[in-house]
């Protein structure tokens, strides 16, 4: 089957989260810390899923801030946590994504923005990435209370669609996302940003590749 309609997670695999860096170092010290940051998000929003806790990208990502300022023992000011999270609204798309995209609307795709972030944020992201005209459709899953990799976000997203899970492919940077979207029968496509392994454990996407050009060919040869 031929999915013509493709979701894109959109932080690090659309945008490009590096340039943050620096915000992390003036804040803690060591932009290293970054990646703490985001694993320890991805930890929070888990466990969120899994007790059935209802919040939001915006309250966890101000939570795991403040709670790695506490286990380094600086004092975070509410200058530099703010600077931090206004941050992702001004984050630049990554150099392959616009090229990317055009090839595949102009092949006849359904491009859709897709993403853990509120709608207002992930709506400040296109406008300010100059991506606003490269997606046909934005959905957040902040209606649902959840988080990808949740089966209800994915189901949620087809519902908004109004297409069958089958029908959707999930474009993401995250294993653990194209594992969720091929877990409730989507397909997937997995762009491999950061050179780490993927999952073993996890499904596997039928199609793979390092930069966003050779991605979308695959989609449309497949």
């Amino acid at each position: 089957m031929k999915r013509h309609t493709i979701l894109f997670d959109i932080n690090e695999t659309v945008l490009d989260l590096s340039v943050l860096k620096p915000k992390f170092k003036t804040a803690f010290g060591d932009e290293r810390v970054m990646a703490t940051w985001f694993s320890m998000l991805l930890h929070s929003s888990t466990v969120c899923i899994m007790t059935n806790v209802k919040t939001n990208f915006a309250t966890l990502a101000g939570t795991m801030l403040e709670s790695i300022a506490a286990r380094m023992a600086i004092t975070l000011s509410a200058h530099a946590r703010d600077d931090i999270l206004n941050g992702f609204a001004t984050l630049p798309a990554h150099h392959d994504i616009k090229p990317a995209l055009t090839q595949l609307q102009s092949a006849g795709f359904r491009t859709v923005a897709f993403s853990n972030s509120s709608l207002n944020l992930i709506s400040s992201q296109m406008t300010n990435a100059g991506l606003t005209e490269y997606f046909d459709e934005i959905i957040s899953v902040e209606e649902t209370g959840s988080f990808k990799p949740d089966p209800a976000v994915y189901k949620f997203a087809a519902k908004q669609l109004n297409q069958s899970l089958e029908s959707l492919r999930l474009v993401a940077t995250h294993d653990w996302d194209t594992h969720g979207a091929l877990s409730v029968g989507m397909s997937a496509a997995y762009i491999n940003r950061s050179g780490a392994i993927y999952h073993p454990l996890y499904r596997q996407p039928d199609i793979y590749a390092s930069t966003m050009e050779d991605i979308v060919k695959q989609i449309i040869k497949t």
